[in-house]
């Protein structure tokens, strides 16, 4: 328990330290602290220069450090980096790669653990503890050192890509051609000027960041306080009558702590010394917490939590008062801990020119609606430095999933050259619009479009839709305080209808959980991936299935365009037959209610591997199958694809998903009904040849893809595809795929839709 306590102070402490540097001073003087040792140092890797750097040392000579560098292979910290792993030595000046370095104050220390530090497979740098006498360091004391190496890991590899381990032996971080890896969330390219969407009410997240000006952070200060006490009093005027005198005299606890003599003055003398506002907040709250953790009488313990809630109430009020003055640039990049769909529908359409998200995936929803609204996107892109970005310069690479803050003049040029050709490219791909989705030799392939915005509609038709392929109705959910009525169902489904006529419109069922969520219904679940969603809501709850089914059935009356309905999350037989009884009540119902509607056309979603297996069976109860690639791919690499630490694994050419797809192409047509795609693969070229061969009957997919895709489809025979799908399924390896379907598309004269690098 004691070493359990020392490695949660001193992560606790360096993660809260002013800086980088400051931190790295605070972890060796800690370490040496718990482990009793004479020395730990810490050597981070400078790759440019391919040399470790002597980046703090508690014990030795402390003139050298950032000074001092070694070689990457020398000595026994390159032995502990080599082979990535800890190296614990009773006496280090016998092995054969013992080197003695005097000019940094060491002397004949013979006890020697250098454990490496390794972010994403990489090792960042080694951390290292010494002593004079011989002896080996204990197993707990290895495992202790392990454990913090591992946790520190992510601090490291932030100040590496920020430019502060460099900043070590320079003085100042360099700001300028900051490079910042994520993954691809949209493609395309974007120039702009980075716009912070702030944490909120989040005191961790608060940076240290010196104030513009004084008196005007004093006096928002002020604000927030006032309006939080009001708050207080509104609530306890409110419950005076049901609580009893003594929890309603915790109300006035709280409006003590926010006199001007407790927590209020503190964070203004911060703010006298030239501190923002939220800063100082954070700072004075976690002193007042640190206080509280350390007190012996539980109850007084507890207490903590209400300053820390205290510090919230006024954080989100300063957060609020920002967030109401924030101004959008004419480019604006919009960057952020995680950017929502909320978050996006705050900005001006016309000045969003890209979004970085330091949370989420390629294929998480923001990324997918950033597609819709043809948007740059990078996701995941964990180590950009949030509140040292504002105002910057951005490049948004969304092919290569890079982020360039105030980027080299060459740089620059490159990246503006790739924007003209890629225009260049759009305005060709304009003239397709009215001709049809044909290949060379006759093969007709059908162009849907996903939609789920109203605004979607013009920008889908624009680009040649010839139907829709995925109606996400869980939207205008979203967007509501309750369930929407029958009625405004209704209105908003008959508006897409309407807009498509006579094009076929395939609506999917209510589809929640997982990532998506309603505020009026929330679903709280450890693991929502596997848990309540899709179908199995809607089944569970007849009643908003059958409301909604009827209103699609309504918004159809009288039009040419054939209804589809489309189940989602189908998992087994028994839900399509249950799904499809209350889709024909709901239809006897709206015709005995006078209205001339056509019997909808049902079919399934295929996401699940148990669908897969079961594909020819789903078939025969329906009239067609549908691929949602992006859950399939997810369930079938036990990927999740929101989450940036495995990005890399989730890939829709693995052999494995292809194979699926394949499969689930011959069950449908052995039972002769048509099988479409949904998923993101759809609008990548990469994944329209392969799916073209694989004889998928209907593509769908964002509109901004689709002028894209059928500019391929235009240029490659269905032949071809087919001789490719032959040779891409006996292959075993998903970047060997990548590689060789990029290869395809060179030899095809199809080059121009190969994501290029800058360099």
């Amino acid at each position: 328990m004691k070493m359990l306590s020392a490695l949660r102070e001193i992560v606790d402490d360096v993660a809260h330290a002013g800086s980088f540097r400051e931190a790295l001073n605070l972890l060796v003087v800690n370490v040496r602290a718990a482990l009793g040792t004479e020395v730990c140092s810490i050597y981070l890797i400078n790759r440019g220069r391919d040399r470790f750097l002597f980046a703090a040392n508690e014990g030795l000579n402390q003139a050298f450090v950032g000074q001092f560098t070694l070689a990457i292979h020398e000595g026994l910290v390159g032995l502990v980096a080599e082979r990535a792993e800890p190296i614990n030595l009773k006496d280090a000046t016998e092995h054969p790669r013992f080197r003695f370095l005097p000019q940094i104050g060491e002397e004949p220390f013979h006890a020697f653990l250098g454990v490496p530090i390794i972010h994403h497979r990489t090792v960042l740098g080694v951390l290292v503890v010494q002593q004079r006498n011989e002896r080996r360091f204990d197993e707990s004391e290895e495992a202790f050192m392990v454990t913090l190496a591992a946790q520190l890991a992510t601090l490291i590899a932030h100040a590496a890509a920020t430019g502060e381990v460099g900043a070590l032996t320079q003085g100042d971080a360099a700001r300028e051609n900051q490079l910042f890896k994520g993954v691809g969330g949209s493609p395309g390219v974007a120039i702009g000027t980075a716009v912070v969407v702030h944490p909120l009410a989040d005191l961790d997240a608060v940076p240290d960041r010196e104030t513009e000006d004084i008196t005007v952070e004093l006096l928002t200060f002020d604000r927030a306080v006032e309006s939080v006490r009001e708050d207080i009093r509104r609530i306890a005027d409110q419950f005076s009558s049901s609580l009893p005198a003594e929890e309603l005299a915790l109300f006035d606890v709280y409006l003590h702590m926010l006199d001007d003599g407790a927590i209020p003055g503190d964070v203004r003398d911060r703010i006298r010394l030239g501190q923002w506002a939220q800063g100082a907040l954070r700072q004075v709250i976690r002193e007042h917490l640190r206080t509280f953790e350390q007190m012996e009488d539980p109850y007084l313990r507890e207490r903590g939590a209400d300053v820390k809630d205290l510090g919230l109430r006024v954080l989100a009020n300063l957060q609020d008062t920002r967030q109401k003055k924030q101004y959008f640039p004419d480019r604006a990049v919009l960057i952020g801990e995680e950017v929502t769909p909320a978050i996006l529908a705050s900005i001006p359409a016309e000045k969003l020119c890209g979004i970085v998200s330091l949370r989420g995936s390629g294929n998480s929803h923001v990324a997918i609606l950033a597609r819709s609204l043809g948007v740059p996107a990078v996701m995941g892109a964990l180590d950009v430095p949030l509140f040292d970005v504002e105002n910057s310069t951005i490049i948004v690479d969304g092919f290569y999933g890079e982020v360039h803050v105030n980027p080299a003049r060459a740089v620059l040029d490159q990246y503006r050259t790739l924007i003209a050709e890629e225009l260049e490219f759009a305005t060709e791909l304009e003239t397709l619009r009215d001709l049809p989705s044909e290949t060379p030799d006759g093969w007709r392939l059908p162009l849907w479009v996903n939609i789920g915005l109203s605004g979607d509609i013009s920008r889908s038709l624009d680009r040649g839709a010839q139907g829709i392929g995925l109606f996400r109705t869980e939207i205008p959910f979203m967007s509501q305080e309750r369930f929407p009525t029958e009625e405004e169902q209704r209105v908003i489904y008959r508006e897409h209808m309407t807009a498509f006529e006579p094009r076929p419109v395939t609506m999917r069922t209510l589809d929640i959980g997982g990532d998506k969520s309603l505020s009026y219904f929330p679903i709280e679940e450890d693991n929502p991936f596997l848990g309540w969603r899709g179908i199995r809501v809607t089944l569970d709850h007849p009643e908003i299935f059958l409301i909604q089914t009827r209103a699609m059935i309504k918004a159809n009356a009288g039009l040419e365009g054939i209804l589809r309905i489309m189940l989602p999350m189908i998992s087994s037989v028994g839900e399509v037959d249950e799904a499809k009884l209350l889709i024909n009540r709901a239809y006897r119902e709206v015709c005995e209610e006078g209205f001339d509607v056509k019997q909808p056309l049902i079919g399934v979603m295929i996401e699940v591997p148990s669908a897969v297996y079961q594909a020819r069976a789903l078939a025969r109860r329906v009239d067609f199958l549908a691929v949602g690639s992006n859950d399939l791919t997810q369930y079938m690499l036990a990927v999740d694809r929101n989450n940036p630490r495995v990005a890399n694994l989730y890939k829709e050419v693995h052999p494995a998903v292809l194979g699926a797809l394949r499969e689930v192409a011959r069950a449908a047509h052995a039972e002769g009904k048509p099988v479409g795609i949904c998923g993101e693969l759809a609008g990548t070229p990469i994944g329209a040849i392969l799916l073209m061969g694989m004889g998928y009957d209907v593509l769908s997919m964002n509109a901004t893809n689709l002028p894209r895709i059928k500019w391929v489809i235009r240029h490659l025979t269905l032949a071809r595809a087919r001789r490719i799908v032959a040779k891409v399924l006996k292959m075993e390896d998903p970047l060997e795929i990548e590689r060789f379907m990029q290869q395809e598309l060179i030899d095809a004269g199809l080059g121009r839709v190969v994501p290029r690098h800058h360099g």
